[in-house]
């Protein structure tokens, strides 16, 4: 009898915690997302996080766990108080752990923590040449908008709007 391929189950759950700003966990993950899309884009700006910007502790950044290892790493930045706009930041999941459905996961975690705060909108700019980005997104009900804020005028940037119900 021929064996076929055994599909990789999820046995261990991708576990999402909160964390501050300061944890190395974030900032390592981060790096690898600098350096992924410095790949991409070697002659374009990156849109960082300056985390030295006191406004920095308004944020919610999350770490994607996976059998104790930080796998992904997502933010949200509160761009408008008063219509509960927040802006979807520094987005990521390493390669080696892609396909295992962990930014389906975390994007709907970052977007039940948006609509505890209050939140009736996300917001997020991602790169013309991230694909898999912009599939995710989609998917997800996000809609292609107006660029925004920093991003207007940049010729690589998309930006993409939801919603929240």
């Amino acid at each position: 009898m021929k064996r076929g391929k055994r599909e990789m189950s999820s046995v261990t759950e991708v576990k999402f915690v909160e964390v501050n700003p300061e944890n190395e966990d974030l900032h390592g993950l981060i790096s690898r997302l600098d350096e992924d899309l410095k790949v991409r884009y070697p002659h374009e700006m990156i849109y960082v996080v300056d985390f030295s910007d006191p406004k920095v502790h308004e944020m919610t950044f999350v770490v994607a766990y996976l059998s104790g290892k930080p796998v992904g790493c997502g933010g949200l930045r509160p761009l408008d108080s008063e219509s509960k706009v927040m802006e979807l930041k520094r987005f990521y999941v390493d390669p080696g752990s892609r396909k295992q459905g962990i930014a389906n996961k975390m994007l709907l975690y970052l977007e039940a923590i948006a609509m505890a705060a209050g939140c009736g909108e996300i917001k997020l700019e991602t790169g013309i040449k991230q694909p898999e980005a912009i599939a995710l997104y989609v998917k997800h009900g996000y809609r292609p908008i107006d660029l925004f804020g920093q991003y207007i005028g940049d010729p690589d940037s998309l930006c993409y709007g939801k919603i929240l119900s």
